[in-house]
């Protein structure tokens, strides 16, 4: 496996996040108009970002010869297996109901819109590297421990990627779609 990973490094730009100033982020658990579904919604963000957390330290400590083969396999199907079927719902529902929502109540942030569908299909893409990587590593796991170890490597990298995605991806979501919510009062 050796493909170029690009993430998207430069935030949403300025005019995408005008409402931002006055929703600021540290205003908006107290705002009257922050909904449990808010909450919600960014709390499956962080989950996803533990989540690959948890999937790049694995495969770190695996590497690192701090945990056994059969524990990482496990752990490894387990939580990859949750990551890359929550997002993959999580952004469905993103592109084909909620960005279709806000994009009928203001407009004017479908260039931001835009970016963070774009971000999904980047995403996408790297999560299927990632299963196919993260599979192949729980077969050879009891078939050749060795080649599982050393393609563990490819699963890291992925995670990483992922990891690195999610960051960015996520707090301009957030940034760009949390105001809008709390602007237009939706979703109360």
């Amino acid at each position: 496996m050796t493909q170029t990973h690009t993430v998207r490094q430069a935030a949403l730009p300025e005019d995408m996040r005008i409402l931002l100033r006055d929703y600021p982020r540290e205003a908006w658990p107290d705002h009257p108009d922050f909904a449990t579904s808010i909450a919600n919604w960014m709390g499956a963000h962080l989950m996803f970002r533990q989540l690959a957390r948890t999937l790049t330290r694995d495969g770190e400590r695996y590497l690192d010869r701090e945990r056994d083969a059969d524990t990482h396999a496990e752990r490894l199907s387990r939580f990859g297996g949750a990551l890359v079927s929550s997002l993959h719902g999580h952004h469905h529902w993103e592109d084909t109901r909620f960005f279709p929502e806000l994009s009928a109540a203001d407009s004017r942030f479908d260039p931001g819109i835009e970016i963070l569908e774009s971000d999904h299909e980047a995403l996408d893409a790297t999560l299927h590297r990632f299963e196919r990587a993260a599979n192949r590593v729980i077969r050879l796991t009891t078939l050749d421990e060795a080649q599982a170890r050393e393609e563990t490597a490819d699963v890291l990298r992925e995670s990483r990627t992922i990891e690195a995605l999610l960051t960015r991806h996520l707090a301009d979501e957030e940034d760009l779609v949390v105001p809008i919510l709390l602007h237009h009062k939706l979703r109360g």
